[in-house]
């Protein structure tokens, strides 16, 4: 996703001169964003946008506010509206890290999330910008998913980044579950069959 394609799917919003000058207003006072964030979905609205899947209007709006600032704001205005944030407003910060230009500095808001057990979060927290954690951090992530019932289809880059300790922890996971007449989900099976193939 790319803040122009935001840009367009949010084409016929409700109030689109709203939102055309709290762009202007943050990208020329960087303040102003704790202001129209949360406003974001009252006047823009909440809605699944067809053009931009898995965007809700008020994410898209929030994210296009955040990637209107200055490069050297970027990271402490996202942490400050994520802090002060309801869940809607952290979920759509979480998106729109991977479009702005702050490298690794966000981080700490993805370990923010992954300790919550609201399970929008988590998978919000496991989008692209989460290959900035660490691979052990990484790996805790998506045992997390497991426990708490987060779809693996939401950790990005899920394939690419299983490796064989992953494979060891899911199949202690499955063990321990199995002792008590439980199962792994399916997605979580599924995964660890790849893995032990891959990995024989």
């Amino acid at each position: 996703m790319t803040p122009d394609r935001l840009r367009a799917a949010l084409e016929g919003v409700p109030d689109p001169d709203w939102l055309a000058t709290a762009l202007r207003r943050v990208a020329a006072e960087p303040g102003a964003v704790a202001r129209y964030f949360p406003a974001a979905g009252r006047r823009c609205g909440r809605h699944e946008l067809p053009g931009a899947p898995g965007w809700t209007a008020d994410e898209a709006a929030r994210t296009l506010l955040l990637a209107a600032l200055p490069a050297d704001q970027a990271a402490g205005r996202a942490e400050e509206v994520y802090r002060y944030g309801d869940a809607a407003e952290k979920r759509a910060v979480l998106k729109a890290l991977p479009l702005l230009p702050i490298d690794a500095a966000g981080v700490p808001l993805l370990h923010d999330a992954i300790r919550t057990n609201d399970t929008r979060l988590v998978a919000a927290a496991l989008g692209p910008y989460a290959r900035h954690l660490t691979a052990e951090a990484w790996r805790q992530a998506v045992l997390k998913c497991v426990f708490i019932g987060v779809p693996l289809a939401a950790v990005a880059d899920l394939d690419d980044r299983a490796d064989g300790e992953l494979a060891t922890m899911l199949a202690a996971l499955a063990a321990e579950r199995h002792a008590a007449g439980r199962q792994l989900p399916a997605d979580a099976t599924a995964l660890l069959d790849r893995l032990t193939i891959r990995e024989a």
